[in-house]
């Protein structure tokens, strides 16, 4: 709020304290994050290394240990946990309870390093790409809404330098500190602060002009699974966190997007309801509308619809 506030009293000019105000909560998201971006990285790199020096002590144990108690026979191999084969015996003891210690451990080890590998290979794909999952999902649409209205222009996404390594030198720098203060950023050539917010708004605004009317003709108590839906709708439930809306007979929905058997989009409130409620969204199974006769004759599909899982 204190940072809405101070640049809602600053002097830029109309439109772009409405585009600096609308991007403010998600640069201060993404400052935070992407501050740690560096440190976050030298952890995931660290913890599988040391868990790979951990997993090679562990596997030299057992060999070493199980070395001295194996006794092979014409059509047998034995082992005897009780005590090793040699003499002196070993400083460390080492009986079947530290065996399965260290196999559980070695299980941990190797877990750890398969899994922290992974997120350092996410990590250093955002950095040298410089683009989060988010920001990639709006530049894919915003090649699909310019390829869809066939528009002379092109988006180039402001933060992508060009260059891996000089998306790489932003985050890993000799202070330690990435590049930017949190809210402006080093930008690439031929684009500006606000390209990306511009792209959104954008997309906000196809979205509404492609968005289609529904009538609601079942109620529907926005279950997550609901039962009563059909076997299809309750086993292809989205495995989303975005949430269902309740919805009774009578209603309308504007979808913007949806799968094969559930739609998304915003309840058309009533005047009465309207007060002390900005939006009701969510999913809900595609059974329970049918479309408006007026766009039924466009036969215009929401944006992003899949017909297939």
């Amino acid at each position: 709020m204190p940072c809405l506030l101070v640049l809602a009293s600053s002097l830029w000019g109309g439109n772009r304290k409405i585009l600096r105000i609308a991007c403010t909560s998600n640069i201060v998201k993404s400052a935070k994050h992407t501050r740690h971006r560096g440190h976050t990285t030298a952890e995931s790199v660290t913890a599988p290394l040391g868990c790979i020096h951990a997993a090679f002590i562990f596997v030299m144990t057992m060999y070493t240990q199980l070395y001295n108690r194996l006794s092979f026979g014409w059509n047998t191999v034995k082992i005897d946990m009780s005590a090793a084969r040699r003499d002196p015996l070993p400083i460390i003891p080492f009986g079947l309870a530290a065996f399965a210690a260290t196999l559980f451990a070695l299980g941990l080890a190797l877990g750890t390093t398969i899994a922290v590998g992974m997120l350092f290979f996410i990590q250093m794909k955002i950095i040298l790409r410089n683009k989060t999952s988010i920001e990639s999902w709006i530049e894919e649409k915003a090649k699909d809404r310019i390829q869809y209205y066939q528009l002379d222009e092109v988006f180039v996404f402001p933060y992508d330098m060009g260059s891996r390594w000089k998306n790489f030198k932003q985050v890993f720098t000799w202070s330690g500190v990435p590049e930017g203060d949190g809210l402006d950023w080093p930008i690439r050539e031929g684009c500006h602060q606000y390209s990306l917010t511009i792209e959104q708004l954008k997309q906000k605004a196809d979205k509404r002009v492609r968005s289609v009317r529904y009538k609601v003709i079942e109620d529907y108590s926005g279950t997550c699974c609901p039962l009563n839906r059909g076997i299809k709708t309750f086993f292809t439930s989205p495995c989303t966190e975005e949430p269902r809306i309740r919805l009774q007979k009578g209603e309308f929905i504007l979808a913007t997007r949806g799968l094969r058997y559930w739609l998304y989009g915003d309840k058309i409130l009533d005047d009465s309801v309207l007060e002390g409620v900005s939006r009701i969204r969510g999913w809900f199974p595609r059974n329970c509308v049918e479309k408006c006769p007026c766009d039924a004759e466009t036969d215009q599909a929401p944006e992003g619809e899949k017909k297939n899982r």
